[in-house]
């Protein structure tokens, strides 16, 4: 059997060797409880992410299909969002919090009515967690910085990575390439 790896739930880490502690009388054997370090929970919000915001704060911010996709983790209908066929350049950002996500140099139409990309701007921006909703067994895309629902990556894109992120348009803002380099 091999031994367990512990992992910071939400992060992906892998946590330090936690150390053993057996009261005197136990068997070398017996089954010992190791205290684990969890985020706390505010809702369905993580606390220890770099933009942490109450609920009220979300509803406040972003309109309400973008508060049902990011926040309550809803999807929006196909072919409906307001970046599913767009092809200019440019960059799309988290519409919670203005992380990057993805560029338009890594978009491509996968027919499936949702904005598709090969790969994120940069892989740690994004989180992917298992996601067992609707009786199937898919990989959920997050916004690493606010916890945003983004949508699912599937394993049948095209090279180089293979990788189909399939993105709600609601979780998203679009900042065309002349703003992009105007700020450089």
């Amino acid at each position: 059997m091999r031994p367990r790896r512990l992992v910071r739930p939400g992060t992906g880490r892998i946590l330090p060797r936690q150390p053993v502690h057996r009261a005197g009388n136990e068997p070398a054997g017996s089954r010992v409880r190791i205290d684990v370090e969890r985020p706390r929970r505010k809702g369905s919000q993580v606390s220890d992410r770099p933009v942490n915001r109450t609920d009220a704060e979300w509803r406040e911010q972003l309109d309400p299909n973008s508060y049902e996709v990011l926040r309550k983790k809803g999807t929006e209908r196909p072919f409906t969002g307001e970046f599913w066929d767009t092809e200019e350049a440019g960059e799309y950002r988290c519409k919670g919090c203005g992380t990057p996500l993805f560029s338009s140099e890594t978009k491509f139409d996968a027919g499936c009515g949702w904005p598709s990309f090969t790969a994120p701007v940069e892989p740690a921006n994004v989180e992917e967690a298992k996601d067992t909703s609707h009786f199937m067994i898919r990989t959920e895309v997050l916004c690493n910085a606010c916890g945003g629902h983004l949508g699912h990556v599937f394993p049948d894109g095209p090279a180089p990575t293979g990788l189909r992120y399939c993105i709600n348009s609601a979780s998203l803002a679009f900042e065309p390439a002349e703003a992009t380099a105007d700020e450089s």
